[in-house]
């Protein structure tokens, strides 16, 4: 049976027909803020490649979480940012109790005790070459060194707070490592969330500049993802999951979107996409030269990779988000009553 018996226009005549028909809906309780957290005191300093993001000091960071708990927002993720001075070979810094994310960790969980915390667990932010690892001679990332060291940051977040640890780097057997670790040190309950899929991109630019980890030298592609490989991609993210991760991610989202539905057909567990800061930046650039709508443009973005098969979304637009979607799902206005007439 078809037109015009059929028309598909009656449930969306009104707003509130397409209200309740909508398949797909955005929550906060579907959004992870990420946060960049380094030194100083009073310190809130935008991004400039990612207008509306900041780098904030300790106490200052403890204040854009409490709004984005008071807002909703289900979980931060956590990346630190050390002084330049404090950076080495091995990224030591990455695991020491007095570490700036360390102390994020601490003072997030005290200032905000019911906010799920989520700890990213590299060593580029650390290093002073840039790279997520240990190198050898050759300058190449030493995988199963990098492992070790990766057990010892796992096990200091762990310490200061995190409920859930972001292994980042795409080191072969970092969930084992790290879930061993987390379980023969007396933290069973601390949850995996696995960068396990995580495609060498062109769209982490901005990225590295809010956190100071542009490799010195080379790149990724050792160890990141190649971006055609779909095969490959699945099966990344089905060996994390057999090791023991919690949660799987891919990164970034928007080019990926096949990848998310084919992770989503082939495993049960929760399943995160990171929107990343390319992909946020270049909205914003086209918004500021009125070329597009942002918050029209930024909700098409997202209600796609929800669409896709993620269950959580990181996202930079996260707290702009909130207050949108808190618009979105206002009551509708109702009708004005008649006047009544006068006796």
């Amino acid at each position: 049976m078809g037109f015009p018996k059929v028309r598909m226009r009656r449930l969306r005549r009104t707003d509130g027909l397409r209200r309740m028909v909508r398949e797909t809906t955005l929550h906060t309780d579907d959004l992870i803020a990420p946060l960049f957290v380094g030194e100083g005191e009073g310190q809130r300093k935008e991004i400039d490649s990612m207008p509306g993001v900041y780098r904030f000091s300790l106490d200052t960071v403890v204040e854009e979480a409490k709004l984005l708990q008071r807002l909703g927002i289900a979980g931060l993720l956590v990346f630190g940012v050390p002084n330049a001075e404090d950076k080495d070979p091995e990224g030591t810094q990455a695991w020491a109790s007095d570490g700036i994310v360390q102390r994020a960790l601490k003072a997030l969980r005290e200032a905000c005790p019911g906010m799920v915390l989520i700890s990213d667990a590299c060593f580029c932010e650390y290093t002073d070459h840039g790279h997520c690892g240990v190198l050898n001679r050759k300058k190449e990332v030493q995988n199963d060194k990098t492992l070790e060291h990766l057990e010892l940051v796992a096990l200091s977040q762990a310490r200061a707070g995190a409920d859930i640890i972001a292994p980042s780097g795409m080191m072969d057997g970092m969930v084992q490592a790290i879930r061993t670790a987390l379980d023969e040190n007396g933290f069973p309950e601390i949850a995996i969330l696995s960068y396990s899929t995580k495609f060498s991109s062109a769209f982490y630019g901005p990225f590295r500049e809010a956190a100071e980890s542009t490799p010195q030298f080379g790149n990724r592609k050792q160890y990141q993802m190649e971006s055609g490989n779909a095969r490959e991609a699945i099966r990344e993210s089905l060996l994390d999951a057999s090791e023991g991760a919690d949660m799987l991610m891919v990164k970034p989202a928007l080019a990926y979107l096949d990848i998310i539905r084919r992770i989503r057909e082939q495993s049960d567990l929760p399943l995160v996409a990171y929107n990343v800061s390319g992909e946020y930046s270049m909205v914003k650039a086209a918004a500021r030269k009125g070329w597009i709508d942002e918050k029209a443009a930024a909700i098409e973005i997202l209600h796609g990779i929800k669409r896709a098969g993620a269950d959580l979304i990181i996202t930079y637009w996260a707290k702009d988000l909130a207050g949108w979607l808190k618009d979105e799902h206002a009551p509708l206005p109702e009708k004005a009553a008649p006047p009544q007439e006068e006796h």
